[in-house]
């Protein structure tokens, strides 16, 4: 596996999109300073504490397409990764979580009030950066922001009466996350000069692959025994979170499942959790998320076929199937 967790990609390739993520980490790094020392410091807590840079991954590889890395290109990535740190500061608030990355959650560490107002403040330093690229990307960045506030507000309401809370659940997927994924692609494209079809082939796949990277990430809250999200495994249930795994069995009419329907349906103790996971395990809905994920990451993989055959196009498609093996 390469340093960037994709299979099979071109050394070259991986060398150039390695330094661009080097360079979106210090322009974070040097991005977030302030004369506020508390505000630095607990916008500093969650990037410093890593996670995956996939958006600026994609951003850097969907620049490939057209003339490549660039500053603007740098960040473009840069005001992705700030927006989406700036929705989990937020998203732990509403959802009450202890961990985030593998460290305390801001809320956990500060309360709730700092970790919504360093949310802010993230969003503010993304839109300085936006300024310095154009009123195209503004306005990129003020549409993805609305769907990300309409996601989340789907996802607080749940589903309207009669409508099917896994195809409710998708579109808050596609809402919440895919949308800025992408984004992230449209913003590599964009800054690169790439040809009309270029780009909303490469949005389209944006935000295929969002939605297959958020199904994997409930895959893996069930069937991994150590966390690879940075949450404690099994986390969603604790909290009551719907997922993908949980809502193929909340809409299972199998008499045998009206125990675990009712466990469900609200949060469960670190007991009742530990029990549930077991037996979600070995339950076919896991088997029936297994196969959804395979189904959004193949059509991911297919929407690329209008590309021309360069080294980025083969990372994305292998990209897919690294997903889908993160469940393995």
């Amino acid at each position: 596996m390469s340093k960037l967790g994709i299979p099979g990609v071109e050394s070259q390739l991986e060398n150039e999109i390695l330094k661009g993520l080097d360079d979106v980490e210090k322009l974070l790094a040097s991005h977030i300073q302030g004369d506020y020392p508390l505000v630095v410091e607990t916008s500093r807590h969650l990037i410093e504490a890593g996670g995956k840079r996939f958006r600026p991954m994609i951003t850097l590889l969907a620049s490939q397409f057209g003339s490549g890395i660039s500053s603007e290109v740098v960040s473009a990535a840069v005001v992705c990764e700030l927006t989406h740190v700036a929705t989990l500061y937020h998203d732990d608030v509403m959802d009450e979580a202890q961990l985030r990355r593998g460290v305390k959650s801001a809320n956990n560490r500060w309360g709730n009030a700092v970790a919504i107002l360093t949310g802010d403040y993230l969003f503010s330093k993304a839109s300085d950066l936006l300024a310095d690229l154009g009123p195209e990307a503004v306005r990129l960045q003020a549409k993805t922001f609305e769907r990300l506030v309409i996601g989340q507000i789907q996802e607080t309401q749940g589903p309207k009466a009669g409508e099917d809370p896994l195809e409710h659940y998708l579109k808050v997927v596609a809402d919440k996350t895919g949308s800025l994924i992408a984004t992230s692609a449209r913003f590599g494209g964009m800054l690169s000069g790439v040809d009309a079809m270029t780009l909303e082939v490469l949005t389209s796949f944006g935000e295929k692959i969002g939605i297959a990277f958020q199904l994997a990430d409930d895959v893996i809250d069930i069937a991994s025994e150590s966390s690879q999200s940075g949450k404690m495994p099994g986390a969603d249930l604790r909290e009551g979170v719907p997922t993908l795994v949980t809502l193929h069995i909340l809409r299972s009419e199998n008499s045998s499942d009206a125990k675990l329907r009712e466990l469900l349906a609200r949060p469960l103790s670190e007991e009742e959790a530990s029990e549930v996971i077991l037996t979600l395990r070995e339950h076919d809905a896991l088997k029936d998320a297994r196969r959804q994920l395979h189904k959004f990451a193949s059509e991911a993989k297919d929407l690329l076929a209008p590309l021309p055959q360069i080294s980025a196009r083969k990372a994305l498609e292998n990209l897919c199937e690294a997903i889908v093996e993160r469940t393995a």
